[in-house]
């Protein structure tokens, strides 16, 4: 008698337990229950009835009791509805029409699968199927992401990571639309080209309340902002910018050292040399003395630095027009493809000056969606991806 207690505690509401089955070593436990409702409600005209028509018998998976599965077989009573002329049955609270399965069994589902390591795990400790774990992890992900919808902000940032190789040994990018107002990840689209942005990122509203756009060096981003978001000043990211002439860096000190990474001076060229110490730039010039070539990109490198740590968008134009002025006299043809990009990309690396936004926010979440690839040892669904994504950035 305890142990029926203790189960009719345990069953869905409105149930009560008629008899219990616990075969020994099966792992799992059998209740055959019933519902206690007086009438139902005949849910085509809203008539209610206590006339039983018939009885029929449906087996459902509820939660777990100390790690022992439950499965309860309920006798449901089929009502006859005098205004309609037909039978129906009753509803059970807690089991979802035609489900085999209870709510509460499907959030055990959805907390196994946010705290286990992978899916495999959660079908080998909960004994069901791939099909119905997918199922039930992306539904609840999917229902999250839509209580978190809400028109476009007003600074958004652009950049694409790898997700995967297709079969033919292409690459494939998706693209990452970061809320800098609320910190957050605001949309993944599969694909980096305009078009696929433009049909995936339209039935969001209000795309006029955007006023800053961030984004790396990519023509692609630059084109679709500016179609895309009327009243947007597009800002190029300072990171991109900087790190324009660290390629070049790098080639022409291995034409002199060879490819060691480990050499003090490989990171000594590399840093902004405003932070280096005395003694670290002294030492840096000194080896740069005989060095023409390798010595006039690093001071290109330093002059770049110094655009940025100018006050106000006046001074930055006056000083980015003298810095394309003087690169226009070097023979370097890394230099001149610099002097281009500068000159290209003018108003969007001036536009930080008025709006001081870099893509850092933007770079963390690229980290974060390396870690869920590398959870899930990659994803072949850019569906379950993105939900993935979206709730883990969220």
């Amino acid at each position: 008698m305890p142990a029926e207690s203790l189960a009719q505690g345990l069953l869905l509401p409105e149930l009560r337990l008629l008899k219990t089955r616990d075969p020994w070593g099966s792992g799992k436990m059998e209740l055959t229950v019933e519902k206690t409702s007086p009438m139902e409600v005949c849910p085509k005209c809203a008539t209610p009835s206590s006339s039983v028509y018939d009885r029929r018998w449906a087996r459902v998976r509820d939660a777990n009791i100390r790690h022992r599965r439950v499965w309860l077989h309920i006798r449901k009573r089929r009502f006859s509805c005098k205004t309609c002329r037909k039978p129906f049955t009753e509803p059970i609270q807690g089991v979802r029409k035609g489900a085999r399965t209870s709510e509460r069994f499907r959030r055990d589902i959805q907390q196994a699968c946010e705290n286990f390591a992978d899916l495999k795990r959660v079908m080998t400790t909960y004994r069901c199927s791939s099909g119905y774990v997918y199922d039930t992890h992306y539904s609840v992900l999917e229902l999250r992401r839509r209580t978190r919808l809400y028109p476009w902000p007003k600074a958004i940032g652009l950049d694409e990571h790898f997700f995967k190789a297709n079969r033919l040994g292409f690459r494939e990018f998706v693209s990452m639309v970061v809320d800098f107002s609320n910190r957050r990840l605001f949309e993944v689209v599969e694909g980096r080209r305009g078009a696929e942005l433009r049909y995936a990122l339209s039935r969001i509203p209000g795309r006029e309340n955007v006023r800053a756009v961030v984004t790396d060096l990519s023509e692609t981003y630059r084109s679709f902002a500016r179609d895309f978001f009327p009243n947007a000043m597009l800002i190029a990211d300072k990171f991109h910018v900087i790190r324009l002439l660290h390629p070049a860096i790098n080639k022409r000190r291995k034409e002199i050292t060879g490819d060691r990474r480990s050499l003090p001076v490989r990171r000594l060229l590399l840093r902004n040399g405003y932070r280096l110490s005395r003694d670290e730039r002294a030492a840096l010039f000194r080896w740069l003395e005989d060095k023409h070539a390798l010595r006039e990109v690093y001071q290109a490198k330093e002059a770049l630095h110094r655009l940025y740590r100018t006050k106000g968008y006046s001074r930055a134009s006056r000083a980015l027009t003298k810095l394309t002025d003087v690169l226009a006299l070097s023979q370097l043809p890394e230099i001149k493809t610099f002097r281009r990009t500068l000159m290209r990309w003018r108003d969007e690396i001036l536009a930080y000056f008025d709006w001081p936004l870099t893509n850092g926010p933007t770079e963390g979440f690229n980290g974060k969606a390396k870690l869920v690839k590398r959870r899930a040892y990659g994803y072949k669904s850019f569906k379950n991806y993105r939900l993935q994504l979206l709730n883990a950035c969220a």
